[in-house]
């Protein structure tokens, strides 16, 4: 996927950017280079490799040190919603800003 001068541009204006043409030109062979790398790794064969959760179990064995997934603390939904200017069954309702 190759970029050009016009991707850029129209990249930079959706970023509020206003680079220089030759910036505009050194941006467009980064990106370039950047979407190489990302077809070069497209292309590895990845078929039965285990996702890592860290880097470390690649070398090593790791155990997860995981919590007991267990409620500590009480609801205090009404406490935190009392100073809210509208509740209306135990959701905050705040003024429309979309049509």
């Amino acid at each position: 996927m190759a970029l050009n001068l016009d991707d850029v541009a129209r990249l930079a204006k959706l970023a509020r950017l206003a680079p220089s043409p030759e910036q505009q030109a050194t941006l467009l062979t980064q990106l370039n280079g950047f979407f190489e790398h990302v077809e070069a790794m497209r292309a590895v064969d990845t078929r039965g490799v285990q996702p890592l959760y860290t880097p470390l179990s690649a070398v090593q064995e790791v155990s997860l040190r995981l919590r007991e997934d267990a409620v500590t603390e009480s609801d205090q939904r009404a406490a935190n919603q009392a100073c809210a200017p509208a509740v209306e069954d135990g959701l905050f309702l705040v003024p429309k800003v979309i049509e």
